[in-house]
């Protein structure tokens, strides 16, 4: 008997996840503050942000210990729902 993956990750990880949205301080504040609720050990100082050329959109990269699939779905979800961000990868 062999016991199927649901996931071809492997848990737990380092897994970041990147959003883009409108360029905002409630962007950052919202994303940091989401993440932190779902990975509570994650450190906003290791956050990479970048402002597209123009300085109209925001991208933050964060990079969180990921403890199973359903907690990145339930961020992943959270994050999307948000109106200010655009795309979740």
């Amino acid at each position: 008997m062999t016991l199927e993956r649901t996931s071809l990750i492997e848990y737990p990880c380092d897994f970041p996840i990147k959003v883009m949205g409108v360029s905002a301080v409630e962007l950052q504040q919202a994303v940091l503050e989401t993440v932190s609720r779902h990975a509570p050990d994650f450190d906003p100082a290791t956050t990479q942000i970048r402002t597209s050329g123009k300085g109209n959109y925001l991208s933050l990269t964060c990079t969180f210990r990921a403890l199973s699939q359903a907690q990145v779905d339930a961020l992943y979800r959270e994050l999307t729902a948000h109106p200010l961000v655009k795309v979740v990868l």
